[in-house]
Order: structure tokens, then sequence, then C-alpha cells
């Protein structure tokens, strides 16, 4: 078990994480979610006594991670896949691990042929692709057999086959009565392999919950019907005291109604139903929801409100180009050319290019 109290932990004048408090309990995959920038890593790192917390406390079984004697039997973590000393073989890099940890030599053995590493294990990890630097780093969080599991982003560089078998893995660590707390931005893996989450944003706990329960509190549920008397269906919803909305084809969307009761309305006045389905949120939909005031860093696409047309300049959006703003120093108007008229200046690169250098 893995318990934050109130973890606070700040860099300067940003806090990276605020007040955290929330249990991380055995037999059960506990998936961990925000933002980039939300925290996440941090919290981790601050589990793992990798970062001091400036203010709370985080404990591994009722212990910090300093008071661990041999803290690989504890807690197996995969912070970061790469974090290997290049120039050993995977095999002494595990064995250097386990001498550290009073971890008999043919346990790494074990755990390489776990990962499916068995054929690379004299070979060095700097030439490991990251799906490979990925296996390495769970070979060694498994290396004491911990009670507690702790990875971050396992996936990344997974092929599915990594992916699936990563996926069973921690499901049958969790079903062994192993604490497994698990961080992802793959949400369509993680609704596959957590079943309580705890999602964080701007250093801030959002949410501590089940699967079921975050998805239905932070999204839409409702029946999707279709009938070739719409009209006449409507009707019938109304007089339930229900209010249908039509969507884009024309199908008509119910609240506040499970599809076996429409199901039996319509049959009651012999109503023939096309379609008659419950439409439920993903957990990408549901995350997307709760977080969308927590995103630190926004993309656009081409076509958004605040970024120019095809052939417009760049400007802030509703507002005047660069060079054509009332801003100091700026002249009003279009923009203007060269003084005494003649061509503008060339676009960016194009002397670069006359010269020779994009050759």
């Amino acid at each position: 078990m893995i318990e934050l109290r109130d973890l606070t932990k700040r860099y300067g004048p940003k806090t990276a994480v605020d007040g955290l408090s929330f249990t991380v309990r055995p037999g059960t995959v506990t998936g961990f979610l925000g933002p980039n920038g939300a925290g996440k890593s941090t919290t981790m790192r601050m589990v793992l006594g990798l970062d001091a917390p400036t203010r709370g406390d985080v404990r591994i079984e009722g212990k910090y991670y300093t008071e661990l004697k041999e803290p690989l039997h504890s807690i197996g973590a995969l912070l970061e896949a790469k974090g290997v000393h290049g120039g050993r073989s995977a095999y002494n890099h595990l064995l250097c691990l386990a001498q550290s940890n009073g971890i008999p030599e043919r346990r790494v053995g074990e755990v390489l042929e776990m990962v499916g590493l068995e054929g690379v294990a004299r070979k060095r990890p700097k030439g490991f692709s990251l799906g490979m630097g990925q296996r390495l780093g769970i070979a060694g969080a498994l290396l004491g057999d911990p009670r507690i599991l702790m990875f971050d982003e396992p996936v990344n560089g997974l092929d599915p086959e990594g992916i699936h078998w990563i996926r069973t893995l921690m499901q049958r660590l969790a079903r062994e009565g192993r604490t497994v707390f698990v961080s992802s931005h793959l949400m369509s893996e993680m609704a596959q392999t957590a079943e309580h989450l705890v999602v964080i944003g701007q250093g801030k706990l959002l949410a501590d919950t089940s699967m079921a329960q975050f998805i239905a509190e932070n999204s839409r549920t409702h029946v999707r019907v279709r009938t070739p008397e719409p009209e006449r269906m409507r009707d019938v919803l109304t007089a339930e005291g229900l209010r249908p909305a039509t969507g884009a084809d024309g199908a008509l969307e119910v609240d506040g109604a499970e599809a076996p009761r429409i199901g039996e309305l319509a049959a009651a006045h012999r109503l023939v139903l096309h379609e008659l389905s419950t439409q439920r949120a993903s957990l990408e939909e549901a995350f997307m929801r709760l977080t969308a005031q927590s995103v630190e860093y926004h993309g656009h696409a081409p076509g958004d409100g605040d970024m120019p047309a095809p052939g417009q300049p760049p400007g802030p959006a509703g507002g005047p180009a660069p060079g054509t703003g009332t801003g100091p120093g700026e002249a009003t108007g279009p923009a203007q050319g060269p003084p005494g008229g003649g061509q503008p200046p060339p676009a960016w690169g194009q002397d670069w290019r006359r010269r020779g250098g994009g050759r």
C-alpha cells in the first residue's frame, strides 16, 4: 500500500504537486492519470525518495522509502526506461541491482525470461530499442518479487504483443494481492487495464474513484432510438416525462431512461424499432471533460479560431497581424513596405536559399 498525505512539491514559484492525499491499495490496478505537466512523474519520484516533498509525506507499507533496508523487496518501479548504464550488459545491470538488495543471482535469469529478453541478456542496453528498454526496466522492477509495483508509462515503445503482455502481467500481479500503480496517456489501454483511477490536474487531486464511477460521473450516457415513426416515438416519450433530442442522423437520443423501459414503451404502442442502444462515453471522453480546465499546454489544428487562415499573416485571433497593429512602434493600417517604396524584403529563408544554403 502507498499512502500520500498532503504531499506538496514546489520548485521556486511553481507548485508541481499541491496537497495530494490518496491511498493506492493492494489487489487492484490503480491508474494514475493527468495531462502533461500535471505532476504525475514528480509524485512518483517522491514515492521513491528521489525528490523531497516541500510539505506532507508519502509512505510505503507504513514506512518512508529511506527506511526500507532492501527496498526492491518492497517496491519495484519503472520511471525511466533508459535509466541504465549503457556499458553493462542487460544481465550485469540486473545483477548489480540484485546484489545491492540481497537478491540471489538466479533471480536475474528468471526475470529476463519473464520479460522475453533472455536472448539478449549479454548485450549492452545502449543498443536496445525503446520497447526492449521498457522490458529491461520492467525486469528490474520485478527483480525483488516486490509487494508493490509502480510503472510510469510502461507501454511506451511496446508493440501490440508487448502491450498485451504488460497489461496481462499487471492484472495478474494485482490478483495475487499486490499493489499496482501505473500512469499512462493511452486512455484506451488504461480502460482495459485499471479498475481504479486517481486523476490529477495542475498538481491537485481531481478524482479518486473506480473506473466505472469515473466514466459515469464525467460523461453523458443516453439511449439511442431509431424508428421509421420518429414523431410518434417522440410523443410517446414526451408523455412519459422524457425529453428526447434529435441526433445528427435523425435518431432520437433519450436521457433519464434505461433502454429496456424505452423498448417496453415502444412495444406497448406497437412502434417498430430499428435500433435501441445505450451509448456510453469512453474513458478518454470522460478524462477530457474532467481535465479541460487543467491542461497546461494546448495545441491547435489549422482552422481553430486563434490560428490564421491559409494565406493570412499570423497574428492574435481577431487582432492585427504583426506590423499592422497600433502598439508602440507599429504602423497603423496595411503592412508597410520598405522606405521609398520598392519590393518588400524576401521572406525568411529565401535569401539563404539563394546563396546555396538550401542545397
